[in-house]
């Protein structure tokens, strides 16, 4: 099949390319609602558009909800994660992803608080960068999606891991990611919980992953929470010191695993 798009894609600015394969994934844990209202704004056909053949990957960490019927009935493609926590997850669609013939994943929260209608502005940037991220902070953070004190934490976090590393960034703590297959083949990961994306940073900074970010909006969570804004902060910032200190996992050192969790 043909599409036509071009580096630096605009909108009316197009050239004619093979289609690329794009990976929408899903880490999920109970998300029946959030699922029920993200997978139907997927942009597929505009993606289409835009040159890129589209799956959607729901990695289940062992819902008893309706989640994988739902996403069963959508059809996504459903893996049970390795191990538990939401970096597990990822990790075991990371694997999963560069087992396969694909170009690039865009990775998103199930729980309703990103807008998948924004994917398409990810994935014209990945046309001349290796990693995107959502921008909640500099974004449209919309009533009661975050606390205060979630705001003051990220906030915080965000401007530690930048003095820390010596990179500048924008939302260390953000959901919303977009990824060349380039840039997945080089991250080298051990996270389980939510310091995932921390660390996903800091191996981006180590493997000079070129890093660029987008304004996104930010919604208030369908269902019940899972993050715990003080025991979850303290990971995250001790996972960032880890990485600083000792900036290749020692999984990937010894060859016991790294992203792979299988």
């Amino acid at each position: 099949m043909i599409k036509q798009y071009s580096e630096g894609i605009k909108d009316d600015d197009m050239v004619t390319m093979v289609m690329k394969n794009l990976i929408v994934m899903l880490p999920t844990l109970d998300e029946e609602y959030g699922l029920k209202e993200i997978l139907p704004r997927i942009p597929l056909a505009r993606l289409e558009e835009l040159g890129w053949a589209t799956e959607v990957w729901v990695i289940d960490g062992g819902s008893n909800d309706l989640t994988v019927e739902i996403a069963k009935e959508h059809g996504c493609e459903v893996f049970t994660q390795a191990g538990s926590g939401k970096g597990a997850a990822m990790r075991t669609g990371f694997s999963k992803f560069l087992s396969a013939n694909q170009d690039a994943l865009i990775m998103l929260d199930a729980d309703g608080t990103y807008d998948p209608s924004e994917i398409p502005e990810f994935v014209k940037l990945l046309h001349s960068n290796e990693v995107v991220i959502g921008n909640r902070l500099q974004g449209n953070i919309e009533p009661n999606a975050m606390t205060n004190l979630n705001y003051f934490g990220n906030h915080i976090l965000t401007w530690f891991a930048s003095i820390l590393y010596g990179v500048a960034t924008d939302d260390l703590c953000t959901g919303y990611w977009g990824f060349t297959r380039t840039a997945i083949a080089k991250l080298q990961l051990n996270s389980m919980r939510f310091e995932i994306e921390a660390e996903m940073f800091a191996s981006c900074v180590k493997e000079d992953i070129k890093i660029i970010s987008i304004p996104i909006t930010y919604r208030a969570r369908i269902g019940q929470a899972k993050l715990g804004s003080v025991i979850d902060g303290w990971m995250i910032f001790k996972k960032l010191l880890v990485r600083r200190i000792f900036p290749t996992p020692v999984e990937a050192i010894t060859g016991r695993g790294n992203l792979d969790m299988d």
